[in-house]
């Protein structure tokens, strides 16, 4: 039986954290769990969206977790637990964290990926007009930039194509201008 044919069975063929029916997909809580069933969850396009951080979050939707959060599976509860600590700041989700009951090795998997650390909407590239940037997006910059050790002035409305995010600083991309890889600041790009 496959990872999907085993998930759709034992959810029902509902997402997991919020009981949605459309546009479910296998979401791999475990970065080596794509083929154990254990380690994934089957998610509508709304929650992975989210999850992944390719939109801004509805703490409104999340409140879903407060029935999820109880489920019998490691990897939903995982899940739930990251959302709600995503959504700390709103007081049903600092009540539901606090309720939360999870053994050792299933809050150690929980805290592996760091994403808890984060708030809501904290860890997004955002454009000068506060849009989410993703990898391989094209943006214009909105300001003539000179490109440090170099001789090239990208010029105010020059577009870049197919950006890569810098991982570790939200205020950065990479871009090719003139075939030169420059590191370029959100704060001066629109996306196109």
């Amino acid at each position: 039986m496959s990872v999907e044919s085993a998930l759709q069975q034992r959810s029902n063929n509902c997402c997991e954290l919020c009981s949605s029916t459309e546009n479910l997909q296998v979401h791999a809580v475990a970065t080596e769990g794509k083929n154990n069933p254990d380690e994934c969850i089957l998610v509508c396009a709304k929650c992975l969206n989210q999850i992944e951080k390719k939109e801004f979050l509805d703490t409104n939707h999340w409140q879903c977790l407060t029935s999820s959060m109880w489920s019998e599976h490691p990897a939903v509860k995982v899940v739930a637990w990251r959302m709600l600590n995503r959504c700390r700041t709103e007081s049903w989700a600092s009540d539901a964290l606090d309720m939360l009951y999870m053994e050792d090795d299933v809050l150690a998997w929980a805290k592996q990926s760091g994403d808890h650390e984060q708030a809501a909407n904290e860890g997004f590239h955002l454009d000068s007009n506060g849009n989410i940037l993703h990898d391989g997006d094209n943006i214009a910059l909105v300001k003539s930039l000179d490109v440090k050790g170099s001789t090239v002035n990208a010029k105010l409305g020059t577009v870049v194509h197919n950006i890569k995010l810098v991982r570790n600083n939200t205020e950065q991309i990479e871009g090719r201008i003139e075939g030169q890889l420059i590191v370029i600041l959100t704060k001066y790009v629109r996306k196109v």
